[in-house]
């Protein structure tokens, strides 16, 4: 069975949009943005603030689990963050290897530790020999730095150091977002270890899972970006996994969800400047998998209170234009 993971992106995927997209369907884990381990062990507060999943047994409303994703380059601070979030309930640690923004590397975090496979050792170890054994401890790498010459050796050093599960985000550090994915050297990775693993890149569609998943011949795939443009898309592709042809997601559905959002944060007290950033944002990215999104971004972006941007999605919404056409989508 294909096993599909929302991807930890930061500040886009926070846990309200954890709990919209489970909800809508089709993913099996989530994982929570980095938690940036410097200097200290963290209070509680830090750790729920981050997953408040943890409140409730680890997992989202709909029942999703939530793994808690450290940063740092220090193993004993990892460790110890770590074993605090196995106490506080976290059902598995998984630690980021392959961030690529540029604050992130130069202070010795993210995938500049791709460098040096020691590095990865030593934290997975630290982090391994921290965590209860039931808890599992993953990691999430890229192909490299600079270059990927050292993408087997950081594959398998993750795994000596004793994690049960590893992700690759199928280019360098470099290469940032950049397409292509280089999903060939994922396959190259499965027969190098013997630990189960997560492809990561490029995946926008449900015909983009099929090609990764016959080049990679990954049964697990984390989807981040191509989530956030269709919120639909792993419902769609496990459909299409059972032989099934799944509607596309209306227009009006989207919008149903993106005003969901908007219920969430202003519940949770946040700011309506923050309120309005994180639904353009949305909108702008969903443009890729909505056609109707782009006239709605040029519409909204200029919206600075909240209640009319609420409105105006209100509006769109119940447009009959915008409503479910019933047409069958095998894949884009």
């Amino acid at each position: 069975m294909t096993h599909l993971v929302l991807a930890p992106m930061e500040g886009l995927v926070d846990w309200r949009v954890r709990q919209l997209l489970s909800a809508t369907g089709g993913f099996d884990l989530c994982v929570t943005e980095f938690i940036r381990v410097s200097q200290n062990l963290f209070p509680a507060h830090v750790f729920y603030r981050y997953c408040p999943e943890l409140l409730q047994g680890g997992k989202t409303a709909s029942g999703t689990p939530v793994l808690v994703q450290l940063m740092g380059h220090d193993p004993e601070l990892m460790g110890e963050n770590a074993a605090f979030a196995a106490s506080l309930g976290a059902p598995g640690i998984d630690i980021n290897f392959g961030c690529p923004s540029k604050t992130v590397n130069k202070r010795e975090a993210g995938a500049s530790l791709l460098k040096c496979p020691d590095n990865l050792f030593n934290i997975v170890s630290a982090v391994r020999r921290a965590v209860p054994d039931h808890i599992p401890v993953s990691a999430k790498i890229r192909l490299g730095y600079a270059d990927k010459e050292l993408f087997l050796d950081n594959s398998r050093a993750v795994e000596a150091a004793g994690a049960q599960h590893l992700t690759v985000h199928a280019r360098t550090k470099l290469e940032g977002y950049k397409p292509p994915a280089h999903w060939e050297y994922l396959a190259r990775i499965r027969d190098a270890i013997s630990i189960p693993m997560t492809a990561n890149g490029e995946i926008w569609t449900v015909a983009d899972y099929a090609k990764c998943r016959d080049i990679s011949g990954c049964t697990s795939f984390m989807l981040g970006r191509g989530a956030i443009a269709a919120p639909d898309i792993a419902n769609r592709i496990k459909a299409s996994e059972a032989g099934q042809n799944l509607e596309k997601q209306s227009w009006s559905d989207v919008l149903t969800m993106l005003l969901t959002y908007i219920d969430l944060m202003s519940a949770d007290d946040t700011t309506e400047n923050h309120q309005a950033g994180r639904i353009k944002q949305w909108v702008a990215m969903i443009r890729k998998g909505h056609e109707q999104a782009a006239d709605c971004f040029d519409e909204i972006k200029r919206i600075r209170d909240i209640h009319e941007l609420r409105a105006k999605l209100t509006m769109d919404r119940d447009n009959p234009d915008n409503q479910r056409k019933n047409v069958p989508i095998a894949a884009e």
